[in-house]
């Protein structure tokens, strides 16, 4: 599927969802893509990207923005603290804010850089032990926490059990973030993300889609 063939069914979503046009941003997810996928990308005019990985981003991008002009880098992978300061230096926006630790390492240092990016913090919707994110219980608290820290909180992240009806996930997330006054909703990848349109995405993170499938290294 191509990139073109992607956005039009995006912009059939919004307006199926009675939403205006050009209202969800697409992250390409170009985690463990080869260079000549990713340049392939970039000559049709897509600037958004997102990648798992600090240390993969940080080996690719780096150049890239020197060769590409207003490259959009997001980083939607777990983020360990010792990682913080680096990911802050490269991307624009952080999804995957996802406990109390990293909360106050980025606030520190947002303080020592004078700048923050933008970001989301990642629900744990499905509530799985092994994935990161709040619990929605807990998610309220949190994000009076991140603001106390006065981090720029955008919105809400989640990734939905793969055994589970995503469309509850969405729901859910949707819920936790108007009452929290938050209007930026990550969710939908590849195989959902027309269904989390319809449920108030901003921002949906495709990849396999637009690339093919990933290539592991050798």
């Amino acid at each position: 599927m191509s990139l073109e063939e992607i956005k039009t069914r995006i912009a059939r979503a919004e307006d199926a969802a009675g939403r205006p046009s050009g209202s969800v941003h697409l992250i390409a997810v170009s985690k463990v893509q080869p260079l000549e996928r990713i340049e392939a990308v970039l000559d049709q005019g897509h600037r958004c990207f997102g990648e798992n990985r600090v240390q993969e981003a940080a080996g690719k991008w780096p150049d890239l923005m020197t060769r590409y002009d207003g490259i959009d880098l997001h980083l939607i992978g777990p983020l360990q603290t010792n990682k913080a300061r680096q990911a802050m230096e490269l991307a624009s926006t952080i999804h995957s804010l996802d406990r109390p630790k990293l909360a106050t390492t980025l606030a520190r240092l947002a303080q020592e850089l004078g700048a923050c990016p933008d970001l989301f913090i990642q629900v744990n919707t499905g509530e799985e032990p092994q994935k990161a994110g709040i619990l929605p219980a807990d998610a309220d608290a949190f994000v009076q926490t991140c603001r106390g820290l006065d981090l720029p909180i955008m919105g809400l992240m989640c990734i939905p059990p793969v055994d589970e009806e995503p469309s509850l996930n969405f729901a859910l997330l949707g819920k936790i973030a108007k009452r929290n006054g938050l209007t930026g909703l990550s969710m939908g990848m590849s195989s959902d993300f027309e269904s989390a349109i319809a449920l108030g995405a901003t921002h949906v993170r495709v990849g396999s889609a637009i690339f093919g499938e990933r290539v592991k290294p050798g």
